[in-house]
């Protein structure tokens, strides 16, 4: 199938161009800036990503105390409304632009991360809890919806799978698929809500980014080849 996959109008023209894709390390750290911004603005989006899925069952079980097949209900519900939002939310970036949406993730998550893991633990309905995690879908699916296209547009093409991929997958694994463990260990520690605000920490990082980043729908390097 991938040796069938027609490429990009933007890979075609690099070719006819007669420029060659470059996956170096060497060749990545001609671009510390796209680097650093990949880094800064997934770090708070996918620590919010695995929170509300990876470790959102666990907290339904462990905190709220709901059995396992009104928790497998509620996160499948809620995953299936966040699937929902992000045409919704990637058709908006694409007239308003790219960092707007962006930081609509970045304030709404440094303000309500704190309120809404803690209405969710306090919560014994399903229903309620149900709520809550679609609300916190609102406000996540400004990341998840564009974080894609935002980091595709920060490289030019010979350099773009790379300039993506790695500084995105080392992100991920660090801060994205640890923060179910690290919400366990403060829950093992007596210390649940800490994680709230480590949470909201990752995301105010991520904000800062956002706010300071060039907007990708205004200004994107997908067309450029060098």
């Amino acid at each position: 199938m991938r040796q069938e996959l027609q490429e990009t109008d933007a890979f075609e023209a690099a070719k006819k161009a007669g420029s060659t894709r470059e996956s170096s390390l060497k060749a990545l750290l001609q671009y510390p800036r796209e680097v650093l911004l990949v880094v800064g603005l997934t770090l708070g989006g996918t620590a919010a990503f695995y929170t509300y899925t990876t470790y959102m069952q666990t907290f339904l079980k462990l905190s709220v105390g709901l059995d396992e097949d009104t928790t497998t209900l509620v996160a499948a519900g809620s995953l299936i409304f966040a699937m929902i939002l992000q045409p919704l939310y990637g058709y908006v970036s694409d007239h308003i632009g790219r960092r707007p949406v962006l930081t609509w993730f970045g304030v709404c998550g440094v303000i309500f991360t704190y309120p809404l893991l803690s209405g969710i633990q306090g919560t014994k309905s399903a229903f309620g809890a149900f709520c809550l995690i679609c609300f916190a879908w609102i406000i996540v699916a400004g990341y998840t919806s564009i974080n894609a296209i935002v980091k595709a547009e920060l490289f030019p093409t010979k350099i773009r799978a790379t300039g993506v991929g790695l500084p995105y997958a080392l992100t991920v694994s660090i801060f994205g698929g640890s923060a179910p463990a690290v919400a366990l260990a403060f829950k093992n520690a007596g210390h649940e809500t800490w994680f709230y605000f480590y949470l909201t920490a990752a995301i105010f990082i991520s904000l800062i980014i956002y706010v300071t980043m060039r907007d990708t729908k205004k200004d994107s390097a997908m067309e450029r080849h060098v």
